[in-house]
């Protein structure tokens, strides 16, 4: 729980900040559905994370990129954050992920990934009035996805374990923390959505 506290700490932050940044306002919802898929992320825990030391891996996730003023646009950080949030949902909507995991919380974590998603695709409607999605960037989206791939082949190569499992559970747990760096990038670059 003393893990807990602080990634829902940094999670509130990606989404308490007022919608404004994207044009658009999110619903108020937003933020309280990304506390409650940390809290379901920390309630799928089967192992303790001590037991699976022999597992870490570090997936090297693109920290700099995001946090070293890379997604200098609005529009190149929705991107990114929903690029993320859409790999998750697709890591944590397979047959394999739903033998390691009980079904409530997967569920809950799942539902609650599809609304953001559905919110931000909402939200870039709003704000730009093109029915697409926010376009891909190659740099940044292109290192999520690396990322998630990276993921991947990981749980390939430990067979689809309880402990690789676990790790891709604390990991996921990591990356969901540290996109509040995307909320504050869209913040600061209110409005340039139109700009590019």
């Amino acid at each position: 729980m003393a893990l807990l506290l602080p990634l829902l700490t940094a999670l509130a932050l990606l989404t308490c900040r007022p919608g404004g940044s994207l044009g658009c306002a999110l619903p108020g919802s937003h933020a309280q559905v990304s506390r409650d898929n940390l809290v379901l992320l920390g309630q799928m825990r089967r192992l303790s994370p001590f037991l699976c030391l022999r597992a870490r891996k570090d997936f090297r996730f693109p920290r700099e990129m995001l946090e070293g003023g890379q997604l200098r646009e609005a529009q190149a950080a929705a991107a990114v954050l929903r690029e993320l949030l859409q790999q998750t949902f697709n890591l944590l909507h397979t047959e394999r992920s739903s033998a390691a995991w009980s079904p409530a919380p997967l569920h809950g974590l799942r539902s609650g990934l599809h609304r953001q998603l559905e919110a931000l695709d909402a939200c870039w409607l709003q704000a730009t009035g093109e029915g697409e999605r926010a376009p891909g960037m190659h740099g940044p989206v292109l290192a999520i996805k690396r990322y998630f791939q990276d993921i991947r082949v990981y749980l390939e190569d430990e067979g689809y374990s309880d402990c690789a499992w676990e790790i891709v559970r604390l990991e996921i747990m990591r990356a969901l923390s540290s996109s509040a760096t995307l909320q504050d990038s869209l913040a600061i670059k209110d409005g340039d959505l139109g700009s590019s």
